[in-house]
């Protein structure tokens, strides 16, 4: 019950920052024309969700914590244990896949994306690609653990075969490719990826590159969600991408009645996201865990618990959530100052990322790893600023039609890149970790949804200028924690720090 409250704590802090600065805007700016305040209806629906939100993720953080995070960490010493490389391999695939698409992040994408494109792109279509790419990664990634192969060099090698795919594919998909390595990396996907690589590594007897070999995992994956739409897109013979944000925004004066309409499709969407997991555990169990009956019924009930979280969760954000960030987003435009839009979207990125759960599982890690060396709010300081950043450069891309998302990508990734080369290995896998996590479900439900309110305000292209904000996230951190690494290699030379 204890770790149950926690848990409510950290998503309280994470979702009410939100909730107050729409309340703060409704009943302040929006009060005076142009602007227009919103209808008692939504704000009740918001306020509403939020709740149902704050107790759907507390609760499904929890079920993570007891079922999913274990498991992972469960798997990966197996894998280990089994020496065989072809095992590793097989297995990789299957949890790749599993995790992926189970992810809350990725399932909110998939829907903005059909909505957006009329159908083009279906939901279903989108996590079947992101996750088939996210499990090739996941294999790759543990081999990579297993034959010590570097890092960057692999990632690297990841980024310029997806330039060459994003040579051929059309720029919708590109957009929505680079929005998916954020959103697959998330609530689900980061502690078990994390722990899943921890359980690999633990065992290797090598000190440093151990600890190393600790992070990664989840940047690599990343990589395999872009992959896969890119060669979706090139494949794909969808056309004239059309769509209205209002297509699937509860237009009621009900304020029960949306979440009573969405119920059963998010029941029966995440039974089926959630189903091959509990399989794998099952069969894992009676062919090698062989855990004793307290062990299995403490993992069986956390998976009950993820279960009814992200019903919960995701109920919450498509029937109250997400519609008021479109609508705040929009009605910022009517104010007719631009500068207004980028300073709210910094706030917003602000808090959200201060108080994203999947960034402390990983700030965790990092501690756990340094010794303590590498402080908390130091990497907090650079994440915070990183993801402000980046919605800050989506707004100004958005509001100015010449600039494309990939004049803020190739160089934000060549500069990268360069980092990886300069700055302790240590924090390269940190660096390019944190840019799937930074990009969790708050991230990818209420800013994702204010980006797309004012992309419909400025009658920009909801694909190519509306998307794009997520990938934004996921890069801005690579640099922010490289150039902290950078910092903290400096010290040490001068013998600031111990090593």
């Amino acid at each position: 019950m204890y770790i149950l409250l926690q848990k409510f704590k950290e998503v309280i802090i994470s979702v009410l920052p939100i909730t107050i600065i729409v309340l703060i805007l409704n009943y302040t700016l929006f009060q005076f024309e142009p602007a227009q305040p919103l209808e008692t209806a939504q704000i009740i629906r918001f306020i509403i969700g939020s709740l149902i939100i704050i107790i759907g993720m507390s609760i499904f953080l929890f079920g993570v914590d007891i079922a999913i995070t274990p498991l992972g960490k469960m798997l990966g010493t197996t894998l280990t244990k089994s020496n065989s490389v072809f095992i590793v391999g097989i297995v990789g695939l299957v949890l790749g896949f599993l995790i992926s698409i189970a992810e809350p992040a990725l399932h909110i994408l998939a829907g903005q994306v059909n909505t957006v494109t009329n159908g083009e792109i279906s939901y279903w279509s989108l996590i079947i690609a992101v996750s088939i790419g996210l499990a090739i990664m996941v294999s790759l990634g543990l081999l990579r653990t297993i034959f010590n192969i570097a890092l960057n060099k692999l990632l690297l090698i990841l980024y310029l075969i997806i330039f060459v795919f994003s040579l051929f594919t059309p720029k919708e998909f590109m957009v929505i490719a680079f929005d998916s390595s954020g959103a697959t990396t998330g609530a689900m996907a980061v502690p078990f990826l994390l722990s899943l690589c921890l359980g690999i590594s633990s065992l290797k007897k090598k000190g440093k590159s151990s600890e190393e070999d600790s992070f990664g995992l989840v940047a690599i994956a990343s990589a395999g969600a872009i992959l896969g739409v890119l060669i979706m897109g090139v494949f794909s013979n969808a056309q004239n991408f059309t769509g209205d944000l209002n297509s699937d925004t509860p237009q009621s004066t009900s304020i029960i009645g949306p979440f009573i309409e969405l119920l059963p499709q998010q029941i029966r969407d995440v039974l089926i996201a959630l189903s091959p997991l509990l399989l794998l555990f099952i069969i894992m169990q009676i062919v090698s865990f062989k855990l004793p009956k307290k062990q299995v019924k403490k993992i069986l009930k956390g998976m009950v618990y993820t279960t009814i979280g992200l019903i919960l969760f995701l109920l919450g954000v498509n029937a109250g959530f997400m519609e008021v960030g479109k609508e705040v987003g929009y009605i910022m435009t009517l104010i007719k100052h631009d500068w207004l839009i980028v300073l709210v979207g910094f706030i917003l990125g602000l808090v959200i990322i201060l108080a994203e759960p999947a960034v402390y599982v990983l700030i965790r890690q990092i501690e756990d790893v340094t010794s303590g060396s590498l402080k908390k709010m130091s990497v907090v300081i650079a994440l915070g600023i990183g993801v402000a950043s980046a919605v800050c450069l989506s707004m100004i891309r958005v509001l100015t039609p010449s600039l494309e998302l990939w004049h803020y990508l190739l160089p934000g990734y060549i500069i990268a890149f360069t980092l990886s080369f300069i700055v302790p290995e240590i924090f390269v896998g940190m660096a390019f970790d944190s840019g799937g996590v930074a990009s969790g479900p708050m991230i990818g439900t209420f800013i994702f949804a204010y980006v797309q309110g004012v992309a419909n305000g400025k009658n920009a292209n909801l694909l190519t200028d509306g998307f794009g904000m997520i990938s934004m996230v996921a890069l801005t951190p690579l640099i922010a924690l490289q150039i902290l690494g950078l910092i903290y290699k400096i010290k040490l030379r001068k013998g600031g720090l111990k090593s």
